[in-house]
């Protein structure tokens, strides 16, 4: 009798909308093609602690039952910097020897990582270890290189849109400049998509670094033209031209001997000086990664995960799924790992939201 294959899977970095669907994904599609009594699953918790720690169980059929629309990840996760990952400590773990000894004494034939920039670094780490891996782009942010979305992007989108449709009605009732902060500190892509979606009349995104001369001029042309309030969607991340060749530290040390602790308290406090405009900042913060995923992120998360039922059965290793121009395939983890997908000047849906009005704050 043939030994089942056994799968280990892992969450690793911020929880995301999509994640479970994506679990669910995978394990239903590995029981239909090789069969429910073929395959082992095993659950490793909290991430890379949890394969670094040895938290792993052996899963049941039922476990992955409803999990479909739930938020969250029911394996837990937990960010591991992975320029800690080659460090021993001061606890004297070998991160990296832990991690291959849990996946040898669990007898995994292979580990699914479903994470971001940092969760495909260490991905790709234990790959060249000679594990085999493959990887589930998760992200908000969208910036994993290689793909044209990853799952929990376009739940976000659509939270940020609902924040700031009901941010225009108080705007608009009160005459206020609302400055609404969206997650993305090296990546403007939610930004962006969310300030399209919902209106924004300003977008100020990391890869276009803005003049706040320009930012209050876009404010004041409008109230000139009888418009007395203005939506700015702004990434966390967004930094203007003073600030361009600043390194992160730097920003956060310069703002804070300001007394503007966040980008979105210093464009507020800087229009309201200029223009007399009362500005307010408003913050959703981790509720843009909360919640139930929307129909597409269900939907998506279902195909890359049969995606990568189908790369186990192949035993096709050390690569990560991606949806190119509709289509999903697979980049391989040493392509993907140490890039990043960046909002460029000239993208497609930068110039749209130009030829509407919108202002980066550029000029």
């Amino acid at each position: 009798m043939l030994k089942p294959k056994r799968i280990g899977i892992l969450t690793g970095g911020g929880d995301c909308p999509g994640l479970n669907a994506t679990i669910r994904g995978v394990v239903k599609a590995c029981y239909q093609l090789m069969g429910e009594g073929n395959i082992e699953i095993v659950g490793i918790s909290d991430g890379f602690q949890g394969l670094i720690n040895n938290h792993c169980k052996l899963m049941k059929p039922s476990d992955f039952y409803g999990i479909l629309t739930l938020g969250g990840t029911i394996l837990g996760s937990r960010r591991t910097p992975f320029r800690k990952m080659q460090l021993v400590e001061e606890d004297n773990v070998d991160k990296v020897a832990q991690m291959k000894n849990t996946y040898k004494e669990w007898n995994l034939d292979c580990l699914l990582t479903l994470g971001g920039n940092g969760t495909h670094k260490t991905a790709n780490l234990l790959s060249e270890e000679g594990l085999n891996i493959i990887g589930l782009p998760k992200t908000i942010d969208n910036d994993i290189w290689g793909t044209s979305v990853c799952f929990g992007f376009h739940t976000a989108v659509e939270i940020g849109t609902e924040v700031i449709d009901r941010i225009h009605t108080t705007a608009h009732s009160h005459s206020r400049i609302m400055v609404i902060e969206i997650m993305g500190n090296k990546a403007g892509w939610l930004t962006l998509y969310t300030g399209i979606a919902g209106g924004a009349d300003i977008i100020l995104i990391p890869e276009i670094p803005f003049n706040m001369d320009c930012v209050i001029g876009a404010v004041q042309k409008r109230a000139d033209s009888g418009k007395y309030f203005s939506i700015l969607a702004v990434a966390e991340g967004a930094f203007d031209i003073d600030e361009a060749n600043l390194k992160r530290k730097e920003r956060t040390q310069k703002r804070a001997e300001a007394g503007e602790t966040t980008v979105t308290a210093r464009v507020a406090k800087r229009i309201q000086e200029a223009t007399g405009f009362e500005a307010r900042t408003v913050v959703p913060g981790h509720m843009l990664r909360g919640g139930s995923p929307s129909a597409y992120d269900r939907v998506l998360a279902t195909k890359f995960g049969a995606r990568a039922a189908t790369l186990i059965q192949q035993e096709k290793f050390g690569y990560t799924i991606a949806m190119v121009k509709d289509e999903i395939v697979e980049n391989p983890l040493a392509e993907v790992a140490m890039k990043m997908k960046f909002v460029a000047p000239e993208n497609k849906e930068v110039v749209t939201a130009r030829n509407i009005g919108i202002s980066f704050g550029d000029g």
